[in-house]
């Protein structure tokens, strides 16, 4: 990313949640499909439900960690000054 695009926009909330999601599945597929017979459906509309719980957070997350790279942008100034 180039300094004159400026600051990019968080990423959308189902993006967060697809993530988030995906993660809680493969996480808890082997212990609780393989290992406790759990259906497969459950786990994965569990991990579904549980990503929604978890997707607010990682983009509160993303959302202050921007806010930090601009004011850090900001700070610094211009990444080239003009010469001469």
């Amino acid at each position: 990313m180039s300094d004159d695009q400026g600051p990019r926009d968080p990423k959308p909330f189902l993006v967060h949640w697809a993530v988030a999601a995906a993660v809680i599945f493969l996480a808890s597929v082997m212990l609780l499909w393989f290992i406790l017979g759990v259906p497969l459906a459950v786990v994965t509309i569990g991990s579904g439900l549980l990503g929604l719980a978890v997707a607010p957070y990682s983009r509160g997350a993303e959302e202050r960690a921007l806010a930090r790279q601009r004011t850090e942008a900001e700070e610094r100034g211009p990444s080239n000054p003009p010469l001469g």
